[in-house]
């Protein structure tokens, strides 16, 4: 099995699994080894006090897209630690699109980034996420 394969073959078998992520409405676009592309569009039920989207569903969104993105090894991968960085908001409607990438991966440590993104390319957060590589396969023997 190619990398992209492998990569191809754990998505499927979390995203089988994965209902926080399902019923959000999220979908998976793409995968490939150590990145992700997430999209979910901004529900009423989303949105807070404000009018705007509820951070916790941003970070929801690119929390998802780091998961896919560490997990395209085939080992058990969990988050470590994560921040985000709100940089604005994202309003009713909008359909926003968590694009996670590698920054580094040595041991059982990873480092990557997810921009959040709505449909007209405006950057609406930046994750940050350390991954921890733990006991375990994703796929079965």
């Amino acid at each position: 099995m190619s990398p992209e394969e492998l990569a191809r073959a754990c998505a499927d078998r979390m995203w089988s699994q994965d209902t926080a992520s399902q019923s959000l409405g999220m979908a998976l676009d793409s995968v490939g080894l150590g990145k992700s592309e997430l999209s979910m569009s901004v529900s009423e039920t989303m949105t807070n006090g404000h009018g705007i989207c509820h951070g916790g569903y941003i970070f929801t969104l690119a929390d998802s897209a780091f998961a896919f993105a560490c997990n395209t090894y085939n080992q058990v991968t969990v988050a470590q630690h994560c921040d985000v960085t709100f940089l604005a908001p994202a309003r009713l409607g909008d359909r926003l699109t968590a694009s996670a990438v590698e920054r580094s991966r040595s041991g059982r440590s990873g480092l990557y980034d997810v921009t959040v993104r709505n449909q007209h390319d405006d950057v609406i957060a930046e994750f940050r996420g350390n991954s921890r590589t733990t006991k375990g396969t994703i796929l079965p023997d």
